[in-house]
C-alpha cells in the first residue's frame, strides 16, 4: 500500500507499523499531521492573514479536520469547501467563499486534486491568491508554497518494497515506512506574479526555492 491520505492503523489495515501481522505493508505518509503542519507555515508565512480557504474532498476530509483542529489552536479561521462532483468546479466553489476568506488558499491531498495540479495552480494564480499544497509537484505547475514529501521519493520507496517482496520478502516482515524527511518549497516566481512577499525566515527554511 502506499497510505497517501489515509491512516492504515485508524482503519485497521493493519495493527502495527513496525509489525504489520498482515499481508500488508508499504508506507504511510502521515497526511493528517502534515495537514496541520501547513496551516501552521501557511499562518508564519503570512502573519497579517486571519482567515484562509480549505479545498477538500471526500478522500481528504480527515485532512480537513485536522487543518481546521490546527487553525482554532494558531488563531487562524478556515473556511472548508468540499468538492463533490467531477470534474471539480473551482470557480464555482470560490464563489460560495466569503471575501475575507479569498486571500489564501490551502488544498488537501487526493488523487483528484493532484490530477488537477496545473488547473489548481492557474486558478489560484488567475485569483491572485496565496496558495499552499501538499506535495512539490503543485508547486512545479505554478502554486506558492508547498510542505510535504515529493512524489518521486514516494515512487523510489515504493519501488524498493516492490522489488524487497518481488525476492521472496513476506509483507507481514516488513515494518511500514513513515518518511522522515518533508521539503518545503517556495515558488517566488508565483510570489511576484500575485503580489505577495515571502518572509526572509520561510526561505531560509526552505529546501528549495524557485526562482
Amino acid at each position: 500500500m502506499v497510505a497517501l491520505d489515509y491512516d492504515p492503523l485508524a482503519l485497521g489495515y493493519v495493527t502495527s507499523l513496525a509489525k504489520p501481522a498482515s499481508n500488508v505493508t508499504g508506507l504511510f505518509l502521515q497526511q493528517i499531521e502534515q495537514a496541520a503542519k501547513r496551516v501552521q507555515l501557511m499562518k508564519e508565512a503570512f502573519p497579517q492573514l486571519q482567515a484562509a480557504t480549505v479545498f477538500w474532498d471526500r478522500i481528504s476530509a480527515d485532512q480537513w479536520q485536522a487543518a481546521r483542529s490546527a487553525g482554532e489552536t494558531f488563531g487562524f479561521r478556515l473556511a472548508g469547501i468540499e468538492l463533490r462532483n467531477t470534474p471539480y468546479d473551482y470557480d464555482g466553489a470560490w464563489a460560495n467563499v466569503l471575501p475575507d476568506h479569498h486571500s489564501a488558499l490551502m488544498v488537501s491531498l487526493s488523487p483528484l486534486f493532484f490530477s488537477d495540479r496545473q488547473r489548481i495552480a492557474d486558478f489560484a494564480l488567475r485569483h491572485r491568491v496565496a496558495s499552499m499544497v501538499a506535495v512539490r509537484e503543485f508547486v512545479d505547475a505554478g502554486g506558492l508554497l508547498s510542505f510535504g514529501v515529493s512524489f518521486a521519493t514516494i515512487g523510489r520507496r515504493t519501488a524498493a518494497y516492490l522489488d524487497r517482496i518481488a525476492k521472496g520478502a513476506k509483507p507481514a516482515d516488513l515494518p511500514i515506512e513513515q518518511p522522515t524527511k518533508f521539503d518545503l518549497v517556495v515558488n517566488l516566481k508565483t510570489a511576484k506574479a500575485i503580489g505577495v512577499e515571502i518572509p526572509q525566515s520561510i526561505l531560509l527554511r526552505a529546501d528549495e526555492v524557485i526562482d
